[in-house]
């Protein structure tokens, strides 16, 4: 049976009202949902937050009403934070740089100082 509303972002999510969500004990909490934001078709989705929804379908209309209310959007993802691989912060030495890479870096280059003295005497003419 699906379930009619006034809203129609609610008929739009279909959702069901054979009720498969368990209640929660107290003191526990729904399961938490990362989400990602793309605002315009084509570039990166970006972390902008968490929900807290039953499963996925929730989430996913929580993130609409939460982060794509405002400004424009493209496109959002959810995913279970349980889901999420992280680094250890123990691990961090895996990401240090060795001397051979800075030429990666344009910052390391000594060009950088001609660079903003030129820019400096030009701003003052």
């Amino acid at each position: 049976m699906i379930h009619k509303s006034l809203d129609p972002r609610i008929d739009r999510a279909n959702l069901s009202l054979d009720n498969t969500i368990t209640p929660l004990a107290e003191l526990d909490q729904l399961p938490t949902f990362e989400v990602f934001h793309q605002s315009k078709r084509g570039q990166q989705h970006v972390h902008v937050g968490i929900v807290h929804a039953p499963n996925h379908e929730m989430a996913l209309m929580y993130a609409k009403e939460q982060y794509a209310r405002r400004g424009e959007t493209s496109n959002l993802w959810v995913v279970p934070s349980n889901q999420v691989m992280a680094t250890e912060y123990l691990d961090s030495d895996i990401f240090e740089t060795t001397n051979e890479k800075t030429y990666r870096d344009p910052g390391t280059y000594k060009v950088i100082d001609r660079i903003n003295a030129y820019k400096e005497r030009t701003k003052a003419n």
